[in-house]
């Protein structure tokens, strides 16, 4: 990522001239002649010489630090939108945005609710499923006999022979894959937290399997994919799924919709409903 100088030091400037001494708790003082701070006052706010921000006002300043936005974000008060178009503008990733862990907002199961004609899912980031509607239980089971902390999608793929039934068989290796290089770029984009180093402990201890291909280091995120699945009441079955993002970082809204042409199999699973599937595993 390359940095934007010339917009830089302008968004800066304007960030600056839109906040009052008041705003960040300084004596006004007399003889203001322009509208805002001033460069040496943001320079104090953000812990920085008054000369290194003067440069970087004037577009001429070497790619400033992650730590050094950091102070710039609070010092100039940005609000979240803000802060990433201010490490963009910078040549530097955004930092991640705020979690939600388990907890899911009220308009996301609102939203789950009213996609009743397609099987949706919520996941979280690292694969732990933490809500889906009456045709995704139709189509995956219920996790009503899972305990809470075993209903991770990567876990229960790697640890339960069962799950892979509802799958492909040459299909399998390619699916394990792509869940360890997914699960590789959510771990990084978390910083290695303590949830991370938990599952991927776990899952080490308990499948060779992903020991080997979490050792191979592949990155993929998994954005939209073809499901091919074998349903005990249906068949084989098509669906495409895609990964939607919500207002929370460690959440994604997962839908599944028929390929073209292959409406019969979720008209069929709407008749069929869940019921039948509550006594069986989710995929």
């Amino acid at each position: 990522m390359g940095m934007h100088r010339g917009e830089l030091a302008d968004f800066l400037r304007r960030s600056r001239e839109r906040l009052t001494p008041r705003d960040v708790g300084l004596v006004e003082g007399p003889r203001r002649r322009t509208p805002g701070l001033r460069r040496e006052e943001v320079a104090v706010l953000a812990g920085m010489s008054a000369d290194y921000y003067m440069r970087l006002e004037q577009a001429r300043s070497p790619q400033p630090s992650d730590q050094l936005l950091g102070a710039l974000t609070r010092a100039l008060r940005l609000t979240a939108d803000e802060r990433d178009h201010l490490y963009l503008l910078a040549g530097h990733r955004p930092p991640e945005g705020a979690r939600a862990g388990e907890y899911l907002r009220p308009s996301l199961l609102y939203l789950l609710d009213r996609l009743d004609g397609v099987p949706v899912q919520v996941l979280r980031d690292l694969g732990d499923l933490l809500a889906q509607n009456d045709l995704a239980l139709a189509l995956f089971g219920c996790v009503c006999t899972v305990a809470p902390e075993d209903r991770n999608v990567v876990l229960r793929w790697f640890t339960e022979p069962a799950v892979r039934d509802h799958f492909m068989a040459e299909e399998h290796e390619e699916h394990s894959r792509e869940l360890v290089a997914d699960l590789r770029a959510a771990v990084a984009r978390r910083g290695d937290d303590e949830a991370s180093r938990a599952l991927v402990a776990r899952l080490r201890a308990a499948s060779a399997e992903f020991t080997a291909l979490w050792d191979r280091h592949e990155v993929a995120v998994r954005r939209a994919h073809r499901y091919r699945l074998r349903h005990p009441g249906l068949g084989a079955i098509e669906f495409d799924c895609e990964l939607l993002a919500t207002p929370a970082a460690d959440q994604r809204l997962r839908v599944f919709t028929p390929p073209p042409g292959g409406t019969d199999a979720l008209d069929v699973l709407r008749v069929l409903g869940p019921q039948h599937r509550c006594e069986e595993e989710p995929a």
